[in-house]
């Protein structure tokens, strides 16, 4: 008796298939744990990708209706891929609602299905578009935040940035978060633009004598007139170089110095030392820390603090960062002052950065680390807990 032929079924075979291609099994795998022939099975993996293409099984070749219907599938498939590779580049554009609208009206204007199809393509409501296109046709109001922050941003010479200007306006009574903030300066076009120029002004080639490091990078004082800083900067005119000589209390990050000349002599760097014991009077022991240069090593500079007892501290050499706060400053003034102006002559350079040093930063400026106050401000503030010492000398 010849033994029947146990031929399995079509959706057999497909679960073996799928078995292989979605569950990423081997077909050794598949045999032995189904007890069926390699053989058979690389045929019908063979025979699903035939169809897969539009093309007839092995040994059984498609009728005209199987392969219109085959040719169908395919093109359904095409434009499904497309579709969903069209809505998730219409999820990449930012604004979203904003964009959409535009391309909305664009392809309408070329298509002739009208607004219908093309919001069901992009996965928005008609609702929705519809809404989008009146608000852009309906004109913009300009908000009260937005009046406030144009004034804050005026009144700083054009220099704040979100983090100062919400703190700014949190000061005038009004709430507002930073992120509002950012936002109203980008849609406003509230900018802060400057660039950076480089002069050298630090000459420690010379043999004069080098004071210790008596500062070592402590920033943070517990009372005005413990430690001061100083330093020289440049300031270009039309007229040429006009250097500036400051000198800083750490304590309140007050400019208590300053002096400018069309040249760097030892001179310079004294007058605004001798600025700053006049106003402030410091007690003897006092620190002054400066950079290497010759002007901060010369006789003169040592005789003048010598004659008040204040002690001389210099940075180590080739370390930036021991003299990094009245660096800081220099650049503020520059970034918010110096480098949007071009000035003539050096009595102009002289008179703004005097009223940018007594009449901003001093009293106006915000200043981060003294908790958003000016440093006018901040010591009035802690004075209330500490008075100011007051030197003892005549």
């Amino acid at each position: 008796m010849s033994q029947q032929r146990n031929t399995p079924d079509p959706s057999f075979k497909l679960q073996v298939v799928q078995l292989i291609k979605d569950q990423g099994l081997s077909v050794a795998q598949v045999c032995r744990d189904m007890n069926l022939g390699e053989t058979a099975v690389r045929r019908w993996l063979a025979q699903f990708a035939a169809e897969q293409t539009g093309q007839g099984g092995i040994g059984k070749p498609l009728t005209a209706e199987q392969q219109r219907i085959r040719q169908l599938e395919g093109e359904v498939r095409q434009l499904r891929q497309d579709n969903d590779l069209l809505q998730k580049s219409v999820g990449l554009l930012c604004p979203r609602t904003a964009m959409i609208q535009r391309c909305i009206d664009q392809l309408a204007e070329k298509a002739t299905t009208g607004v219908a199809p093309l919001c069901r393509v992009l996965g928005v409501s008609r609702s929705g578009y519809y809404a989008a296109a009146a608000r852009a046709r309906k004109p913009a109001m300009v908000c009260a935040a937005t009046v406030h922050l144009q004034a804050a941003f005026a009144a700083s010479g054009r220099s704040y940035g979100s983090r100062r200007l919400q703190q700014a306006l949190l000061q005038q009574g009004r709430l507002i978060g930073r992120y509002r903030v950012r936002s109203l300066m980008r849609i406003n076009g509230l900018r802060p633009v400057w660039k950076r120029k480089f002069v050298h002004t630090t000459d420690s080639r010379h043999a004069l004598p080098i004071a210790d490091n008596l500062l070592n990078r402590q920033f943070e004082p517990a009372s005005a007139n413990c430690a001061w800083v100083s330093d020289i900067t440049y300031i270009r005119t039309a007229s040429g170089w006009l250097y500036l000589a400051a000198v800083m209390d750490l304590f309140s990050r007050k400019i208590v110095g300053w002096a400018m000349a069309p040249s760097m002599p030892a001179e310079l760097v004294c007058t605004a030392l001798q600025m700053a014991i006049t106003q402030r009077q410091p007690p003897a022991g006092l620190v002054v820390h400066s950079d290497r240069g010759s002007q901060y090593a010369s006789d003169v500079h040592r005789t003048l603090l010598a004659r008040h007892r204040l002690h001389a501290s210099m940075r180590r050499k080739a370390n930036c960062w021991d003299n990094a706060v009245i660096e800081r400053i220099f650049l503020n003034l520059k970034i918010e002052r110096v480098w949007p102006n071009h000035y003539a002559n050096h009595a102009e350079a002289t008179r703004d950065v005097t009223d940018y040093i007594v009449g901003f930063y001093n009293s106006v400026r915000l200043h981060s680390k003294l908790g958003y106050l000016p440093p006018n401000a901040y010591e009035r503030h802690m004075a209330e807990k500490q008075p100011i010492p007051v030197s003892e000398n005549t």
